[in-house]
């Protein structure tokens, strides 16, 4: 049977806002009262949602997707564990206190600098999908459990699939669990991802029956009994997420119901992120042709907007006409022409939006952009001398009772 996550979550709805506020990464810091949906509070909200949807998922929220020390602090706070890739991510979470049985080392092929660091700090699982992945994680971590990845067997039709770069052959499996199982290693589990923002959620039920038939090949090979799965990330929250809780569900139920004790972890890296965040980029230059609006702004693609390139993502604004419209800053009323809104760099390619309508916007006017946490300002450059190290960010947490929260900690 699949053991229940222990988890906690802390809901708005209780106001037991204090665990968040006094979170690392949040203490200290100025949180506003908000009646908007993008902040702290929808994280709160979307645990929650995680809790009541995946009961028996942990989830280890993918830091790569978004590693800002707040929403770190707050997810470690609500009981979150995390998926770390790199050195760097490990640092960033136990630097927060959170201990090192809540990572799982999830990247299947690591420096072996950054193994021996996971050993010296008691970051004690990890992933693998090769024989050379084995050897130097019995050199440098020999005590290491693993869970093997594999590649689905469904392609989910993911905005970033992964299966071209990582995950076992069905074919390949039973030479790695006995490579590992040769030297020693303990393998726990096993691990997949549907690919970033998967598409079709019933991915997840095919690869938990592929998870299940790994479980039973190592059974064969007379392996100590698996105890783990990981159904990686590919999760958005709406309606994208109820769907994959449902395949989630029924695969956990049909292939391991009848399995005592199994741990299951997920990695939800955009699930908790991308919307949580909005963007406010301001505008400093501006030409017009015509009808056309031509407008350059102070983040582009080269900064968070690479989303647009690497992840896929169409992005949407709002005008925020503080300077030129402060009686009406939201522009509610006024005309749209189509229009252009570059990047800051001297790149063309850095072009965020073409024939977007907008109001007439004036120099030092703003452009807001929702649902900006995901693969944004975690993978920016600095080309151009145009920083996204730069971006400041501002915390904000709504609840329907904000009477209370305008807080310093």
């Amino acid at each position: 049977m699949v053991a229940e996550a222990s988890f906690k979550t802390i809901g708005a709805g209780t106001l037991c806002l204090k665990p968040i506020f006094n979170a690392p990464g949040v203490k200290g810091k100025l949180v506003t009262a908000l009646s908007e949906n993008e902040d702290l509070g929808v994280v709160v909200s979307l645990m929650e949602n995680w809790a009541i949807n995946l009961p028996t998922v942990q989830p280890f929220y993918a830091v790569k997707c978004n590693p800002n020390p707040s929403l770190l602090g707050t997810l470690a706070a609500l009981g979150s564990s995390f998926d770390c890739a790199s050195k760097a991510e490990i640092e960033s979470v136990l630097s927060l206190g959170v201990t090192p049985d809540r990572i799982v080392y999830a990247n299947p092929c690591k420096s072996e600098s950054h193994i021996k660091y996971a050993a010296t700090v008691g970051v004690n699982v990890t992933t693998f999908d090769s024989k050379e992945e084995i050897q130097k994680i019995r050199k440098w971590h020999p005590k290491c459990d693993l869970l093997i990845r594999i590649k689905p067997p469904q392609d989910s039709g993911a905005r970033v699939p992964l299966g071209l770069k990582y995950g076992a052959l069905e074919e390949e499996i039973p030479d790695l669990l006995e490579a590992a199982h040769e030297l020693g290693l303990n393998v726990i589990g096993v691990s997949f991802h549907i690919g970033s923002g998967g598409g079709d959620s019933r991915a997840y039920h095919e690869a938990i029956a592929a998870a299940k038939t790994v479980f039973d090949v190592a059974s064969r090979l007379g392996m100590a009994r698996m105890k783990m799965v990981d159904i990686g990330g590919g999760f958005s929250s709406g309606t994208q997420f109820d769907d994959a809780a449902f395949h989630v569900n029924e695969g956990l139920r049909e292939y391991f119901g009848n399995e005592e004790g199994i741990m299951v972890i997920g990695e939800p890296g955009r699930y908790f992120a991308e919307s949580a965040f909005t963007l406010a980029s301001k505008v400093i230059g501006k030409r017009v042709r015509g009808e056309v609006r031509e407008y350059w702004i102070d983040d582009g693609i080269y900064g968070s907007m690479n989303c647009i390139l690497y992840d896929s993502q169409t992005v949407t604004c709002r005008p925020l006409a503080c300077n030129s419209k402060p009686e009406d800053p939201r522009c509610r009323e006024v005309k749209k022409y189509p229009s252009t809104v570059f990047g800051p760099t001297c790149d063309s390619l850095d072009t965020v939006l073409r024939d977007y309508l907008l109001p007439e916007l004036q120099i030092n006017d703003w452009l807001v952009f929702p649902n900006m946490g995901a693969y944004t300002t975690a993978s920016g450059s600095n080309f151009n001398g145009f920083s996204t190290s730069d971006i400041s960010t501002y915390l904000a947490y709504s609840t329907p009772i904000t009477g209370e929260l305008q807080t310093m900690f």
